[in-house]
């Protein structure tokens, strides 16, 4: 289950990594980090990390709308 478990991690970290290059997604790499925080240390850092400057960047863009739609 564990080998299954950091493959498929790998194989979505990768091609979300790929995707955010081209038009995609960021989903599929916290998809991957979730999968692979389970068996390594350090991805779970990289899942804290990738959270917060998500959450970061969604509050950023709500307030440019808001004050956007405000004036």
């Amino acid at each position: 289950m564990r080998i299954l478990r950091l493959t498929l991690g790998a194989i979505l970290f990768v091609g979300g990594i790929v995707l955010t290059l081209l038009p995609g997604s960021i989903l599929f790499v916290v998809a991957g980090l979730v999968l692979l925080s389970y068996d390594w240390p350090r991805a779970r850092g990289w899942l804290k990390y990738s959270q917060r400057t998500m959450t970061l960047g969604a509050r950023k863009i709500d307030r440019f709308l808001l004050l956007r739609k405000l004036r």
